[in-house]
């Protein structure tokens, strides 16, 4: 082994020894500092599976730099819900303070600032090591806008620590920035342009008050969301989630609850009808609801998102009407 290659593994020693795969007897009785430093050792397990990626980084040829964390700028584009606090994070942060900083995050040159940085992933790092008072170890590499995100989205699809509601939210501020679709989709390992329509969509109908009050939600998929996206077009149910999430109780709950109880609030007081049908385009989104009666249809078109739509089918409709007319005519004429 070459000497590059002793010190590559000299510097990767500390990952080695991580708790997975290690059958360990649980106490009967934790104290809540063993509790937090088991948790903390735990983390390492997460830095362990990014250790092959490090090793091709150094052996590439980029440095590993120590660099005040004050002067580095969060990406431009927010790809979390929530802040840097809880048990997850102080557990994290316990990690590096006792083992130290493992993984470098990724920076490039700040865009207007000379002598700053804007980070590109390891924002969870980078405010432990803020809190700490220490400095953070970094690679600094040129990037542009588009490979900034594509590189914070790898790091978030390897890590699959965003749940579904995050990415649909960093899908949406991607493209409220400008990124093209192609890359917002390179950012987030998605392949289907309507996917990705459907979560941008998704994100626009929801408040984003409502978003911040539920947390990340890291249980509860897409399908649960666009359910709730439907019950919260109602505008009685507008009143019953704004009133929940200012109670005590409420900020009490984990995130997943959070949205469980709002979700079955809302539910209560929104039962679809029986006769209720739905229609949705060929990206998932509503665009109109139907009610059969004994005497007529009753068809409703959300105007709030997508008035254009309402205005060009009423205009249609006669000519609908005449072409319906048409081949009523044509199948009459068929059977005589």
């Amino acid at each position: 082994m070459s000497k590059r290659r002793d010190a590559l593994a000299g510097f990767l020693t500390p990952v080695a020894p991580t708790t997975e795969g290690v059958v360990r007897t649980k106490p009967v009785v934790q104290s809540g500092a063993l509790n937090s430093m088991n948790q903390a050792i735990a983390n390492l397990a997460t830095e362990a599976q990014e250790a092959e990626r490090l090793r091709s980084q150094l052996e590439a040829g980029e440095t590993i730099v120590e660099l005040d964390p004050a002067l580095i700028e969060r990406s431009f584009i927010r790809d979390r819900i929530g802040g840097f606090s809880g048990p997850k994070f102080d557990a994290f942060r316990e990690g590096i303070k006792v083992v130290g900083q493992i993984i470098p995050v990724l920076v490039r040159p700040h865009p207007d600032r000379s002598g700053e940085y804007q980070l590109a992933y390891g924002h969870r790092r980078v405010e432990a090591c803020l809190q700490l008072g220490r400095n953070v170890k970094a690679i600094i590499r040129n990037l542009s806008d588009d490979d900034l995100v594509r590189a914070q989205g790898k790091e978030n699809s390897d890590r699959e620590d965003l749940s579904f509601i995050e990415k649909a939210l960093f899908a949406l501020r991607m493209e409220e920035k400008g990124i093209r679709r192609q890359v917002i989709m390179d950012a987030l390992a998605i392949t289907s342009k309507g996917v990705l329509s459907g979560m941008i969509t998704l994100a626009m109908a929801l408040p984003p008050e409502l978003v911040e009050a539920i947390g990340p939600a890291q249980s509860i998929g897409r399908p649960r969301w666009e359910a709730f996206v439907e019950l919260l077009r109602k505008d009685e149910n507008q009143t019953i989630w704004r009133s929940l999430i200012k109670a005590q109780s409420f900020e009490e709950l984990t995130s997943d609850a959070r949205f469980e109880k709002l979700f079955k609030a809302v539910s209560v007081k929104s039962q679809t009808s029986k006769d209720e049908q739905i229609i949705h385009s060929a990206e998932g989104r509503r665009i109109a609801s139907v009610q059969s009666g004994k005497r007529a249809l009753k068809l409703t078109i959300p105007t709030k998102d997508n008035p254009e739509f309402a205005a060009f089918l009423l205009n249609r409709i006669p000519e609908i009407y005449s072409e319906f007319v048409s081949e009523s005519r044509h199948a009459k004429d068929q059977k005589t």
